[in-house]
C-alpha cells in the first residue's frame, strides 16, 4: 500500500535532494591535486557542509529530542572539523603522493562515494521525518568514515591524521546513536 506524503514530508525530502545533488557535485566535479591530504580535505569539506545543511534541515521537523540533540552534534562537530582542514589545507599539500598511491586512493574512494550517494538517495522515506533523517545520515556517516578509513592507509600529512581519527570516532558514535533511536521507535 502507497503511503501519501504529507506537503512537510515533501518539503523536508525536496530540501534533502537539493543538499545531496549538491553534494554529489562538489565532491565529484573537483580537478584533483597531486596530493591525497588535499584531496581529501576537497572532498571531505562539501560532505560536512551537507551533514550540516541536512541537519539545519531536520531541526525544522522534529521536536524528537535526542534527534535534536544529535542534529545539533553534527552541527557542532562538523563545523570544527571544516576549520580544522581548512587551516591545514596549506601544510597538508607539502606532501605529495605518487601517481599509483593517488590512483589506488582515488579508486577506492570512488567506490566508497558510489556507495554512499547510492544508499542516501535510496533510503526508505514515509512521514515519519525523523526516521527518513536518520535513514539517510547513517550511510552519510558510513562514506565519511570509509573515506577516512582510505585515506589512513597512504601517507598523508600529521596534521590531517587528528583530523581523520576525530572523523572516524565521531561519525561511529552517531551511527550508534541513530541506530539506537530507531530500534527505541520501533518498538
Amino acid at each position: 500500500m502507497r503511503c501519501l506524503l504529507h506537503d512537510n514530508t515533501k518539503e523536508y525530502l525536496f530540501r534533502f535532494y537539493n543538499i545531496l545533488d549538491t553534494m554529489i557535485h562538489a565532491m565529484t566535479d573537483i580537478e584533483l591535486k597531486d596530493s591525497i591530504s588535499q584531496n581529501f580535505i576537497i572532498q571531505m569539506i562539501p560532505h560536512h557542509r551537507a551533514a550540516i545543511q541536512m541537519s539545519e534541515n531536520i531541526l525544522k521537523y522534529t521536536t524528537c529530542t535526542p534527534l535534536i540533540h544529535i542534529a545539533s552534534q553534527i552541527i557542532a562537530e562538523q563545523t570544527k572539523s571544516i576549520k580544522n582542514m581548512e587551516d591545514a589545507f596549506c601544510s597538508c599539500g607539502k606532501i605529495c603522493n605518487s601517481d599509483r598511491d593517488i590512483f589506488l586512493y582515488q579508486r577506492k574512494n570512488a567506490q566508497i562515494m558510489t556507495t554512499m550517494f547510492a544508499d542516501m538517495g535510496s533510503a526508505c522515506y514515509d512521514n515519519q521525518i525523523s526516521d527518513d533523517f536518520m535513514r539517510e545520515m547513517i550511510p552519510h556517516h558510513r562514506g565519511a568514515i570509509r573515506m577516512s578509513r582510505n585515506a589512513l592507509q597512504y601517507d598523508i600529512c600529521p596534521e590531517l591524521c587528528p583530523i581523520l581519527e576525530a572523523i572516524i570516532t565521531s561519525q561511529e558514535k552517531g551511527i550508534m546513536q541513530m541506530q539506537k533511536l530507531l530500534q527505541c521507535k520501533q518498538c
